[in-house]
């Protein structure tokens, strides 16, 4: 490659799961402390990086396929952007990106992003570069200091999962499961609340595996981060995702009924409702003793909002289990959930599986799934209606004086107010809809 100017401009493009929205954050925090601003909006940028996510079928072609247009839209405008590609599709399939793609300079895996900065300027020098090590939480060390954010902020707390399920790349692509420590984490929520936090989301590929040793020397699980995490002035909201049943422990379900800044949502995915499914997946956990765990989050908190994963299609899955799903999910009533139809990934067991589902049949199985998941989560919103709680305003509407922001349990409620981005205000809810629910401004809380 040929040598480029140094880029002005920066855009992040982020798939996937919210650790992939936290990696972004980051690599433009990396990039804007070389000097570059982000592109203004509708503009093209000078550096391009496609934070990609390898979970879903054909990740790797429309990775290529993104490639592609931003190569075309460069040759029209007599200029190419620099393009790096990160994220889990760069760790798996690396060597063969810079093979196939000539127009990419560089390729990073999530866990050594944090070198970005060194690859660009051999970028530059039209040297092309590949970094797919996966030290053990190195990269944290090596990130500037949180700066001005938004009301919300993620927080990754763990890394990797030990877990296995048989249909999931993660172990390949994050490695094993590794907690990053105690006094970075409480020193960086710090940092976050300071830049403008009031809620902060903790992550983890399964962020209910963390441990650490807090302040005083003692082994603490999520609940005892999260309980000193609440004490921070100025960070009102506490929430955390993805979790595992099998890490769910005593403490945290506690945690749930003792922590009032805890917000009342839990999101613990089950994928199938029928055993069989589940050893095939190599998860731990059965549909009864998925059903009995949250039974025993709900007794620590009544009012908890529950979240979901699923996955329908998967090698073997016949018609009476697929009903199976369908049971826990009448059972479990979903506030809100996430379903897809299984997904071969190269490499991972399920993937040469015997049955696997015809894709019609996938299909059709989706959408009945998804009606029931949406029927519930209508069902729990027009429920809410009447309640008076506090919104942590977002952004604002699409009309004037309009405003948007999250309930404690993740609902979008909408309201007309002289309010500002950061504000927590009371508002009674008053309408509800499938994604969102109207609500009246009662009276600020805290601004």
């Amino acid at each position: 490659m040929k040598p480029t100017a140094s880029p002005k401009t920066y855009r992040v493009k982020s798939f996937g799961c919210q650790m992939n929205v936290y990696d972004g954050e980051r690599m433009a925090e990396l990039l804007a402390e070389k000097g570059i601003t982000p592109a203004p909006e509708g503009e093209d940028a000078d550096l391009v990086v496609l934070n990609t996510c390898h979970i879903r079928e054909k990740a790797a072609e429309k990775v290529y396929s993104d490639i592609g247009r931003l190569v075309k839209a460069g040759d029209e405008r007599g200029q190419k952007p620099l393009i790096a590609v990160a994220g889990c599709v760069a760790q798996a399939e690396g060597e063969e990106i810079m093979a196939r793609a000539p127009a990419v300079s560089m390729v990073v895996g999530p866990q050594a992003y944090h070198r970005l900065p060194d690859m660009l300027d051999k970028a530059v020098r039209g040297e092309r570069a590949t970094d797919t090590d996966m030290p053990p939480i190195a990269k944290f060390d090596a990130l500037p200091e949180r700066r001005k954010i938004g009301p919300t902020a993620f927080l990754t707390v763990q890394e990797g999962c030990d877990k296995f399920c048989t249909y999931c790349v993660v172990p390949y692509t994050r490695g094993a499961e590794i907690s990053r420590p105690f006094s970075d984490l409480v020193t960086e929520a710090h940092k976050l609340v300071e830049a403008g936090a009031r809620e902060i989301t903790l992550l983890g590929q399964n962020v209910s595996a963390w441990s650490g040793e807090n302040e005083t020397g003692h082994t603490v699980g999520l609940a005892g981060l999260i309980r000193t995490l609440a004490r921070i002035d100025g960070l009102e909201r506490i929430r955390y995702t993805t979790s595992h049943p099998a890490d769910m422990d005593d403490d945290l379900i506690a945690a749930h009924g003792d922590t009032p800044k805890l917000m009342p949502y839990l999101h613990l995915p089950v994928q199938s409702g029928n055993d069989r499914v589940l050893r095939a997946m190599n998860r731990s956990h059965t549909a009864e003793s998925y059903l009995r765990l949250l039974e025993r989050f709900r007794a620590a908190r009544p009012d908890l909002a529950l979240s979901g994963d699923f996955i329908v299609g998967f090698p073997g899955e016949t018609e009476a289990e697929f009903e199976d799903t369908l049971k826990i999910v009448d059972e479990v009533r979903y506030a809100q959930a996430f379903s897809f139809k299984y997904s071969p990934r190269p490499g991972t067991p399920a993937a040469s599986m015997d049955g696997q589902v015809a894709k019609e049949v996938m299909d059709e199985r989706l959408q009945r799934l998804q009606a029931a998941l949406n029927r519930d989560q209508l069902a729990f919103n027009e429920a809410s209606v009447g309640k008076t709680c506090t919104v942590l305003v977002e952004r604002k509407g699409k009309h004037p004086g309009q405003w948007l922001g999250k309930t404690p349990w993740l609902q979008s409620a909408w309201f007309e107010a002289d309010v500002a981005i950061g504000d927590l205000v009371e508002v009674e809810l008053l309408e509800a809809g499938p994604n969102s629910l109207a609500a009246r401004l009662r009276e600020p809380v805290t601004a």
